[in-house]
């Protein structure tokens, strides 16, 4: 990569405070700037490293208002941090290279049907019946069950576990050993105290440009589907109950767990390690604090959540005030 500033504002529809001509090849984190680097500003609490960065080029908000000197040619945007995603989406994009492939040895069923540029990698397993979409890369020790649809341009990271009937949308990333549609945790207690197996025969519906991470468990419903809406972001670790419903461009942070049945909507952010107990409807724009336990349905959408269990955030801090002065108090 070797692009100028005038290109990149001309690119991410800024402007050039500085030289136009300053040429990067790289990028960097802000403290670490270099010669030949571009890096960006976006965080208040890193405003120290704007006066001492060696970066070429510095992509920062369009209101920033610099107290000292800055040696960088800045580049001003509307908001940095989305600016430079989109930049390294574009560098990525290009170094990424569509071309068939078949590795040795692997597993693909007469019955299969691979698109355009289909690249497999070793001891890849695909079922009989799968689909699997144009430009979508499948990295080592893959299976796909049975029956599977996969969309295009879509990256399975290795030691990926698909199960069979499973519908995955187009340009989704799995990462490292995630399963996606094993038996959801049901289990009918019966008279005598032991437990009876309910089986799952339902299925994961995953939608477009979903993004889920390593190690991540996505269970299938006992009918019907496990649904993970378009934009989804999931991160490592999290375990996703049979019949969870998941909305457009919701993100949850890692070692988040979801009970069974639970509709969480659109554009919700959860904080790690966050647990939502089943059969509850949580509204679009709810923020959910790390570490917090949602027992309980959430009616009104853009409202922020924190405590075990948890309680709108402005309440928990006024209770956490009074908790701590109590404690303060019986200490002396």
């Amino acid at each position: 990569m070797e692009i100028s500033a005038k290109e990149l504002a001309a690119a991410l529809g800024g402007t050039v405070e500085g030289d136009p001509e300053a040429k990067v090849t790289s990028f960097a984190k802000i403290e670490h700037g270099k010669p030949g680097s571009i890096s960006f500003f976006a965080n208040p609490k890193y405003e120290q490293y704007v006066y001492t960065s060696k970066a070429s080029v510095l992509l920062v908000n369009s209101d920033f208002v610099p107290s000292k000197p800055v040696t960088p040619t800045m580049v001003r945007v509307p908001d940095a941090y989305s600016a430079v995603a989109q930049l390294l989406k574009v560098v990525a994009d290009k170094k990424r290279k569509y071309r068939r492939h078949r590795s040795f040895p692997c597993h693909i069923a007469c019955s299969a049907k691979l698109g355009k540029k289909v690249w497999v990698g070793r001891f890849v397993s695909i079922g009989k019946k799968c689909r699997i979409g144009d430009c979508t890369k499948i990295y080592d020790n893959v299976t796909i069950g049975e029956g599977t649809v996969i969309g295009k341009q879509c990256i399975i990271y290795p030691g990926v576990h698909i199960f069979p009937g499973m519908v995955i949308g187009d340009r989704v990333i799995l990462h490292a050993g995630c399963i996606i549609g094993d038996d959801g945790f049901g289990n009918s207690l019966q008279p005598d105290g032991t437990w009876q197996k309910i089986e799952h025969l339902g299925n994961v519906i995953i939608g477009n440009d979903v993004e889920i991470g390593s190690n991540t468990t996505i269970d299938k419903a006992p009918m019907e589907s496990t649904i993970i809406a378009d934009g989804a972001r999931i991160d490592n670790l999290c375990q996703i109950a049979h019949n969870v419903v998941i909305g457009k461009n919701t993100a949850m942070a890692a070692q988040c767990g979801i009970a069974g049945s639970t509709k969480i909507g659109e554009s919700c952010i959860l904080g790690g390690q966050v647990g939502v107990t089943g059969h509850i409807n949580i509204a679009d724009h709810t923020t959910v604090g790390a570490k917090s336990a949602l027992i309980g349905n959430v009616r009104k959408g853009g409202q922020t959540y924190y405590g075990n269990p948890a309680i709108l955030h402005r309440t928990y801090l006024k209770a956490y005030a009074k908790f701590k002065q109590a404690g303060e108090e019986t200490s002396n």
